[in-house]
């Protein structure tokens, strides 16, 4: 069952909102009715998704389960990051002259 937006000129926001609701409640304009159980029901489709499209390459892939066993060691750690990313070395190097240059930069004269 549709319901009747009433908006309140006091609570607007912004004035934006103050003149649509003064518009409305003049009569200029049509109130926004909305269809909670229609709205509902639309985000109950959208919320289980197609199943048509399995298969396709939207799908996401399985994800494979994985078991570790605590070792207690941090080299089996720091392995372990290494072998899941891999980021690139820094492209320059920040000595002090590159910093007393930026501190200079960012001193008001």
């Amino acid at each position: 069952m549709p319901e009747e937006i009433k908006p309140n000129v006091s609570e607007a926001a912004s004035e934006d909102a103050k003149l649509a609701a003064e518009s409305i409640a003049s009569g200029e304009e049509k109130a926004p009715t909305v269809d909670m159980e229609a709205d509902y029901q639309a985000a109950q489709q959208y919320s289980q998704g197609d199943r048509s499209s399995e298969g396709t390459k939207e799908t996401a892939p399985e994800a494979q389960p994985t078991s570790a066993q605590p070792t207690g060691n941090p080299e089996d750690y720091q392995q372990m990051a290494k072998e899941v990313g891999h980021s690139e070395p820094a492209v320059t190097k920040v000595t002090d002259d590159l910093v007393e240059q930026a501190i200079d930069r960012g001193t008001s004269k």
